[in-house]
């Protein structure tokens, strides 16, 4: 897999909506799967992240979540305006979303007896999903549990200290459930300590599999509108967000018609 910007100068490049949009570069839940198999398999680390509109804005505005997307080796596209825009700039790609994740790759780990950490949310939780997870896939093998302190820094000494932790703690695949830049930031930096290890951001993945947050009911998440029940259920702590979202979109939507364009010029047949 391939990163649009893994080796250009992210510290100070102007991160252009077209940039943006090409570092998506899995089309499929079952291709990802398929390959983090291969990577595990061949003892190669990874790094996943899905992209979202609120990625975008972040993307734009702070270098050092650049920085960490520039290492992340697998992108997929989370949340349909991401998966309309690609597919708006002629590819086409499937909705992969970090929360989804969790129960395939973690029946997956169980089938190849992969070993698993989870790293985030509280203590609590991090308990309740592995236990829950175990009674769906006996046998499944979680070497660590570790939920970081309060005010968690994913750049600093504390981040050091859990990466010495997974090491010892022989997991192939650790699940990171920080939100959005920290996951991204924390595996970044993981993975340049233990390059034999794969780290998953799945967001709220975690809480959603111990029951300690509500997932909007699959109905709702059939007609795009899991946005709008977050944003019910929090509108203080969103309304701002994805007005940023929105206010992105026509730039978005632009790149992704220049992209489709530049495409078929480029192939006319």
């Amino acid at each position: 897999m391939t990163n649009a910007w893994a080796d250009t100068g992210t510290e100070h490049v102007t991160m252009s909506e077209t940039v943006i949009l090409d570092a998506v570069n899995i089309p499929s839940q079952a291709a990802l799967l398929a390959d983090l198999r291969d990577h595990v398999r061949r003892g190669q680390g990874f790094s996943v992240a899905t992209m979202n509109l609120d990625h975008a804005v972040k993307l734009r505005r702070d270098p050092s979540f650049r920085r960490a997307y520039a290492a992340q080796t697998h992108i997929t596209a989370d949340g349909r305006p991401v998966v309309w825009l690609m597919r708006l700039a002629g590819r086409s790609v499937n909705l992969v979303t970090g929360s989804d994740l969790v129960m395939p790759l973690i029946a997956l780990c169980a089938q190849d007896g992969i070993r698993v950490a989870m790293l985030g949310a509280t203590e609590m939780a991090l308990s309740q999903a592995a236990d829950q997870l175990r009674a769906d896939h006996p046998g499944l093998q979680i070497t660590d549990l570790l939920s970081p302190p309060m005010g968690f820094d994913p750049e600093g000494a504390a981040a050091d200290e859990l990466i010495e932790r997974l090491s010892r703690s022989q997991a192939q695949i650790c699940l990171l459930a920080l939100g959005a830049p920290k996951q991204e930031k924390f595996a970044a930096r993981a993975l340049g300590s233990l390059p034999g290890m794969g780290f998953v951001s799945v967001g709220a993945g975690i809480d959603f599999v111990a029951g300690t947050q509500t997932r909007a009911p699959g109905l709702v998440r059939v007609l795009a509108l899991e946005w709008l029940w977050r944003l019910l259920g929090d509108p203080k702590r969103l309304l701002s967000r994805y007005a940023r979202c929105v206010a992105i979109l026509p730039a978005m939507v632009g790149a992704a018609v220049s992209m489709r364009r530049n495409r078929a010029l480029q192939d006319p047949g």
